[in-house]
C-alpha cells in the first residue's frame, strides 16, 4: 500500500529490498536506533494528529453554519473525505504495529510501547468515527430541516394534511436518497484506495525488476571489460614475440606449435 503525508513522500508501506515484508518505518528503526523525534511512527503520528486537529476544527465551523447554506455543503464533503483519509492512514499505522509486535527487541521498542501506540491508534480511530456520525446525524436533521421549511414556506393552507403528508414523504425519499449517494461515495472512495494499493504493489514489483536488470547488465559489463583487458594483453605480447623473432625463427615457432598441436590431437581423440 501506498502512503504520502504533507511531508514525508513514502513513510509506511514501501518495503526495502530484501525484507519486503517489513514496513520501512519498522525496518529502519531497527538499523539504528533513534529518537521519538526521529522516529518515523512519531512523525507519522504528528502528521495524523494535524489532520484530525484540523477536522475538529472544520467540524466546529461546520456547526455555525445554517443547514441551507451551500458552504455547510461544501464543508460536509470535505469533512467526508477527510475522515475517510485519516481513517486510512490510521489502518496502515496500525498494520505497522502489528508487523513491530511480532518481534518488539528486534526494533528496540518493548510491549509498553506497543501497548501506548495501539491506545492511540484506537484512540484516533474513536475520534473520527464520533465525528463521522456526528455529521451524518447533523446532516440529516438538516436535510428534513431545510427540506420541511421549503415546502412549508409553498404551502398556500397549512391546514391541507393531504399536502403536509405529500411533504414527509418527500422529506423522506430526500433522507433516503442522500444516504444512498453517501454510501455510493464510500464504496467509489473504497475501490479507489484498493486501486491504489495494487498500482503500488506493480510499480514497487517493477522497480524490484530495474534493479535485477541492472545488476545483470553490470555484471556483463565488468565481464566484458576484463575480458577485453586480457585479449589486449596477449595480443601485445605476441606482437612483442613476433617482433623480436626473426623470419626463421618465426618459422621453427609456427613448426613447433603445429607439432604441439598435432601431438595435443593424438592425445585428446586417439587415446
Amino acid at each position: 500500500a501506498l502512503y504520502r503525508t504533507k511531508t514525508h513522500f513514502v513513510v509506511i508501506v514501501v518495503p526495502i529490498s530484501g525484507n519486503a515484508d517489513l514496513p520501512y518505518w519498522v525496518y529502519l528503526r531497527s538499523v539504528a536506533e533513534m529518537s521519538k523525534a526521529q522516529d518515523p511512527f512519531y512523525i507519522v503520528k504528528e502528521e495524523i494528529q494535524e489532520s484530525i486537529d484540523k477536522l475538529q476544527s472544520t467540524f466546529h465551523q461546520w456547526e455555525r453554519i445554517r443547514p441551507d447554506n451551500e458552504q455547510r455543503v461544501r464543508l460536509t464533503k470535505e469533512l467526508f473525505t477527510n475522515c475517510e483519509s485519516i481513517e486510512w492512514q490510521v489502518d496502515e499505522l496500525d498494520k505497522a504495529i502489528s508487523v513491530a509486535a511480532r518481534d518488539p527487541s528486534l526494533y528496540g521498542i518493548d510491549e509498553v510501547e506497543l501497548e501506548n501506540r495501539r491506545r492511540w491508534t484506537s484512540s484516533a480511530r474513536t475520534q473520527v468515527g464520533n465525528l463521522k456520525k456526528a455529521v451524518v446525524a447533523g446532516k440529516e436533521n438538516g436535510n428534513s430541516a431545510s427540506a420541511m421549511h421549503r415546502e412549508l414556506m409553498r404551502l398556500p393552507d397549512r391546514s391541507n394534511m393531504y399536502t403536509v403528508e405529500d411533504n414527509d414523504e418527500f422529506i423522506s425519499s430526500e433522507s433516503d436518497r442522500q444516504m444512498l449517494l453517501i454510501r455510493q461515495q464510500d464504496e467509489e472512495l473504497d475501490e479507489l484506495s484498493a486501486n491504489v494499493e495494487r498500482i503500488g504493489g506493480v510499480g514497487l514489483t517493477i522497480h524490484e525488476e530495474l534493479l535485477a536488470q541492472e545488476k545483470i547488465i553490470d555484471d556483463l559489463g565488468n565481464e566484458m571489460d576484463s575480458t577485453t583487458n586480457r585479449l589486449d594483453f596477449v595480443q601485445k605480447k605476441v606482437g612483442m614475440v613476433m617482433k623480436k623473432a626473426s623470419a626463421t625463427g618465426q618459422c621453427m615457432m609456427i613448426s613447433f606449435l603445429l607439432c604441439l598441436f598435432i601431438i595435443l590431437f593424438i592425445l585428446v581423440f586417439f587415446t
